[in-house]
């Protein structure tokens, strides 16, 4: 970036700020385009060097790592590595055993994982590896709708073994299924929000007093606490219907400091906001 860039002539790009698409600027020389970018107190950066002219980015430096590093985590949050699980059994294995192994290894495709199938043989039992590849066909057959196996199986010293991999659709139902769910976890975070908010705002008048219970409500939202503050409020209603003299105000007043406390619990913070 900046001095550090080694080309003389080069191909520059607006960033956008607001996340709109570059503007094109054209083709200079390095000097030219330093000297733009120190006028727009921005760096540049070069972000292709392999094409023909390299191309450069006029944008503020800390701004623009900051976008990069953010969607670096929101791809490596939505896109969940896939594992490798493995199960192990005998040539011999038991049909009550095999059930077992293939439930498990059902599971784990469900799952989006990719599994490796392995058949172990001790000693002279590796003379009947014919049997170890039937066994290992047989469990690719009854796994078909689930997996696709990735080749043939491969010797690995004493065992036989190869890997099944989930298919598309099964993949696919399970990021489908995902997605669902974190979009239950957000409206049911916003519907907590709102009750809360509108829990905050019967409960408390105008002023600091709302503007410091909303901030505590929103920091510590959730549907125990909602249900609570709730019912806490319609407590207080009640109570309020009987007085109306001064005094008796600021008892509620403390009334309502107090559920607070027993909402949210008495931290420093809390007692910063209310003092």
């Amino acid at each position: 970036m900046n001095a550090a860039i080694q080309q003389n002539e080069l191909r520059i790009v607006m960033g956008s700020s607001t996340g709109a698409k570059d503007e094109p600027i054209g083709v200079m020389t390095k000097a030219d385009a330093l000297a733009k970018a120190k006028e727009l107190s921005m760096d540049l950066i070069l972000i292709n060097e392999n094409s023909d002219p390299p191309v450069c980015k006029i944008v503020d430096y800390s701004k623009w790592r900051y976008s990069k590093e953010k969607k670096a985590k929101e791809v490596k949050k939505n896109s969940k590595a896939t594992e490798i699980k493995e199960i192990k059994m005998s040539y011999k294995i038991d049909v009550h055993d095999y059930d077992v192994r293939k439930k498990n290894c059902a599971k784990f495709l469900n799952q989006g994982n990719r599994v490796k199938c392995t058949v172990m043989f001790r000693g002279r039992e590796v003379q009947h590896d014919n049997l170890g590849f039937d066994l290992l066909d047989k469990l690719a057959n009854d796994l078909e709708k689930l997996a696709t196996k990735e080749g043939r199986p491969k010797r690995e010293g004493r065992a036989l073994a190869f890997i099944l991999t989930p298919r598309p659709e099964v993949v696919k139902a399970l990021n489908d299924a995902k997605r669902a769910e974190e979009k239950a976890k957000k409206k049911k975070r916003e519907e907590t929000f709102k009750l809360l908010q509108k829990a905050v705002d019967d409960a408390t008048g105008k002023g600091e007093m709302e503007a410091a219970l909303a901030a505590v409500a929103k920091a510590k939202a959730d549907e125990e606490a909602a249900d609570l503050l709730a019912l806490t409020i319609s407590e207080e209603d009640d109570e309020d219907d009987e007085y109306d003299d001064e005094d008796d105000d600021d008892e509620d007043d403390d009334k309502v400091e107090s559920s607070l406390d027993a909402l949210l619990g008495s931290d420093d913070l809390t007692d910063d906001l209310f003092s």
